[in-house]
């Protein structure tokens, strides 16, 4: 297996200073590390020293690994779980092909449809017994984590393939993906799930703003990463790494929840976007809305299991700080934070070997990222307050419309411009798509009682992040003493009832 350069990897110094990766790092090498790069992208790597090499650079994300064709395709079961969507069941078998169909060189996979309690259980087993595919039904709907979980008891090839019915996958989607796993440690593959566009400005804008859709660049995933999940509706996964698979308990969110348990068992997990899987996405505003809502409301229950890896937004210091500067409108005093934190980045550049010219760019990029994410979590988490003015400051109020303008502006330009989407519609789109998670979001912490999934994570320097973490904690404990406290309250009303009752009888 060679590797690839990520196309954001710059090399310095004789090749022997590599640059790249998320979040960004430096690398140093000597000059046999250098040949030995060189030699990892021409495919040429033969000692265990330069595979450890080549798999340090995929882990740090500052190259990609390029599978050859294997040469014994893997054994591979493709699981479906549908409720009540039998025309979209038969369209997404249609794609994959006659049952049986060839995986790779080798080798060949298997459908196994899972009815989740459907209403009309004859049109699914109708659909089934035309296309030749195994069927396992369930007498109640129980969620798709649960129906999965139900497939793999019956499962026993290598991989398993998570194919949602709404999907329309390509015949050799699972061949294509299967090569990743020449590597041992690889023990999940995701390709990109893109959103089959709809009629009308609602179809067009889920289209271009799919939560599911990870985007163009090959990544590794993992907590903290530029991708740090990626969605079940299309996933292969080695069956040695799924364990007792998905958490049944998690109505929505559970594919969250596999991947970052896979990365906490030391398995890596891929995102292939060569490799593209369509989704069908709501084509009315009352479904879109639904859904985000369901989406955030799935951040309560994830934060219970995974704790600050579902803050809102990562606030680096130095650019947190220029971000709150020109806020309160101090604009000369933010571009002295600015320009400290420039100089100091050029330094640190120096001396590591890389031109000191990308100070002021990366500085500015981590400005304009802050500032992004406190727009995004502004309008998901605050955006009745702010349209009241309730938590605004008159002085901040220009400021933030500009800065919730600016965003959106930023958005439509990356995502909504290709869709030939108005950028107006799609500033007003996106506020309200934000405030429905927003809402789901909130809804889902209260029940849970948990803060994680609305307290933001501090970046930058190990011991900032330490404290951010002890304080983060201290708050959350207070989740654990919050059934002790309401008895507390409880038993001291009771007690001033019968106090109060008391005091009535005396003459």
């Amino acid at each position: 297996m060679g590797i690839a350069l990520d196309r954001a990897t710059r090399r310095y110094g004789d090749g022997r200073v590599l640059v790249g990766g998320s979040p960004r790092r430096v690398l140093r090498l000597s000059a046999p590390g250098a040949a030995a790069v060189d030699a990892l992208q021409a495919g040429e790597a033969t000692t265990p020293v330069v595979l450890a090499l080549g798999r340090q650079l995929i882990d740090a994300g500052l190259a990609h690994p390029e599978p050859a064709t294997p040469r014994f395709a893997p054994s591979v079961t493709v699981v479906i779980p549908v409720r009540d969507r039998a025309p979209e069941l038969d369209r997404c078998l249609t794609t994959l092909g006659p049952r049986g169909r060839r995986n790779g060189r080798r080798g060949r996979f298997e459908v196994l449809v899972v009815d989740d309690g459907s209403s009309d259980a004859a049109a699914i087993r109708a659909v089934c017994a035309w296309h030749g595919t195994g069927l396992l039904r369930l007498p109640r709907s129980e969620g798709p984590a649960a129906a999965r979980n139900a497939a793999l008891a019956w499962v026993s090839s290598e991989l398993v393939a998570f194919l949602d019915s709404d999907c329309v996958a390509p015949a050799n989607w699972v061949a294509e993906l299967s090569g990743y796993f020449d590597d041992p440690r690889v023990g999940a593959v995701a390709p990109r799930v893109r959103s089959l566009v709809g009629r009308g400005f609602v179809g067009r804008y889920a289209a271009a703003r799919s939560p599911l859709d990870m985007g163009e660049r090959p990544c590794a995933v993992a907590p903290g990463n530029v991708v740090s999940y990626v969605p079940t509706a299309a996933l292969v996964v080695r069956r040695a790494a799924l364990g007792e698979g998905f958490d049944p308990a998690l109505r929505y969110g559970e594919d969250v929840d596999l991947v970052w348990r896979l990365s906490d068992g030391g398995w890596r997990v891929r995102y292939v976007p060569a490799v593209e899987v369509d989704h069908e996405d709501p084509e009315d505003w009352r479904t879109l809305l639904r859904r985000r809502w369901a989406y955030g409301s799935s951040a309560g229950p994830l934060a219970e299991r995974h704790g600050a890896r579902l803050a809102p937004v990562v606030l680096q210091p130095a650019a947190t700080v220029a971000a709150a500067l020109l806020l309160t409108r101090r604009p000369g005093a933010a571009a002295l934070v600015t320009l400290a934190r420039s100089g100091w980045m050029a330094h640190r550049l120096r001396s590591s070997g890389v031109p000191v010219r990308w100070a002021g760019p990366w500085t500015l990029q981590t400005l304009a990222r802050t500032l992004d994410g406190l727009a995004r979590t502004g309008t998901i988490l605050a955006a009745p307050a702010l349209l009241t003015g309730m938590l605004v400051p008159s002085r901040v109020r220009t400021p933030l419309v500009l800065l919730a303008v600016g965003s959106g502006a930023a958005s439509w330009w990356r995502e909504g411009r290709g869709h030939d989407l108005d950028p107006l519609r799609w500033t007003l789109a996106s506020w309200l798509d934000d405030a429905a998670y927003g809402a789901g979001v909130w809804s889902g912490s209260v029940r849970s009682r948990t803060p994680w999934a609305v307290l933001p994570a501090v970046g930058g320097s190990g011991e900032l992040r330490r404290a951010w973490s002890v304080a983060a904690e201290r708050v959350g404990a207070l989740r654990d003493r919050a059934p002790a406290v309401g008895r507390r309250l409880a038993a001291a009303r009771r007690g001033f009832g019968a106090v109060r009752r008391g005091l009535r009888r005396v003459p």
